[in-house]
């Protein structure tokens, strides 16, 4: 050493956000493979904010006490899976008001026209029929747009099914910034990669969705291992024999490859390898136990959680507490740049 300092600069971490609706008790595993597991790998490399977004979900009638339960489970399997809460601001989005204040400033600054071109508004709305649809499904991208302004975010990880949400979300910080000067970060859209897509057991063209017609297609995670057990090895193939990956000709195996792949670490090609020369009845056999084997803790972690509802809600204060704190900011700022006065 020749005695000499070296000033390492400290470069801030960009800030991702993200959000899951809680409308059923348990996530499954394509909530998982395809977006919960790399929220883990980026709250190690970001200053992450991961939201349950319960206000979205009353979008679909429940009960209340369906619904507080659903909203706890939501986030002891968020934990369980491995987000850390002291890695990671998690919390709950109705826990922070400026969700819905920042919402109302952005509907008024959205055309009719605007928000009606959102395609999943379209779909949605047309299978329910417009007696059955409700407002909050319309204006629900706009207060998306305001979950992400509201905490600067640099990139929002989301599906390819969330694109549209985003580009209108660009389009809302620009115009507002254009308008009222500098005020939101403009977010890039961090489309999570689609190696890990996980499709239906029993329809395997079709994602893994707790929407599908059938639960027995679906991995819940919070599943008892026999019930996944049965799904597995009952998950539709085709009449060959040989393991190998085709998602044309044979999208069953090639799917349960892509669990096998997923959850063991090893490609596709050491997938296929491993059940050279075997057939299909062991190749279940052996992706039910690998399943079974993976979602044992996770499930056990969150039950355990679930028994201690105190302590949960006391790291679902820290996390609001967290989140308040730069949500507060960017609203004062958003009110003062349009006039409205504060509060004496």
């Amino acid at each position: 050493m020749d005695g000499k300092i070296i000033l390492v600069a400290n470069t801030p971490k960009e800030r991702v956000l993200s959000g899951i609706q809680p409308t059923h008790e348990s996530f499954h595993l394509g909530n998982y493979l395809g977006a919960i597991k790399q929220w883990v790998d980026l709250q190690n490399t970001n200053d992450a904010f991961y939201c349950v977004v319960d206000l979205h979900a009353l979008t679909v009638e429940t009960k209340p006490e369906d619904f507080k339960r659903r909203n706890l489970a939501s986030v002891a399997q968020l934990i369980a899976l491995g987000l850390d809460p002291e890695k990671c601001t998690l919390f709950i989005q109705s826990h922070v008001p400026a969700h819905n204040q920042l919402g109302w400033v952005l509907e008024c600054m959205t055309g009719f026209g605007e928000a009606s071109r959102m395609t999943q508004f379209k779909d949605k709305s047309q299978k329910a029929g417009s007696d059955r649809t409700v407002v909050g499904l319309f204006t629900y991208p706009i207060l998306q747009a305001a979950d992400i302004l509201l905490y600067q975010a640099n990139k929002v990880p989301v599906g390819e099914d969330q694109r549209q949400h985003i580009e209108l979300t660009r389009d809302l910080g620009q115009r507002f910034n254009s308008r009222f000067g500098e005020t939101f970060t403009i977010p890039e859209g961090y489309i999570l990669k689609a190696g890990a897509k996980i499709n239906d057991l029993q329809d395997p063209t079709s994602k893994m969705s707790k929407s599908s017609s059938s639960g027995a297609g679906v991995i819940e995670l919070m599943d008892a291992p026999e019930i996944n057990t049965k799904k597995i090895k009952s998950a539709v193939t085709d009449t060959g024999r040989d393991v190998t990956f085709d998602e044309k000709e044979k999208p069953g195996i090639s799917n349960l490859l892509t669990i096998y792949s997923a959850l063991t670490g090893k490609d596709i090609s050491q997938s296929q390898a491993d059940f050279e020369g075997k057939g299909y009845g062991d190749f279940k056999g052996a992706v039910a136990e690998v399943v079974v084997e993976y979602l044992r803790p996770v499930r056990e972690k969150a039950n355990e959680l679930l028994k201690d509802e105190a302590h949960l809600n006391s790291l679902l204060k820290i996390g609001a507490e967290k989140a308040e704190a730069v949500a507060s900011q960017t609203l004062k700022n958003v009110y003062d740049r349009m006039g409205l006065i504060p509060r004496g």
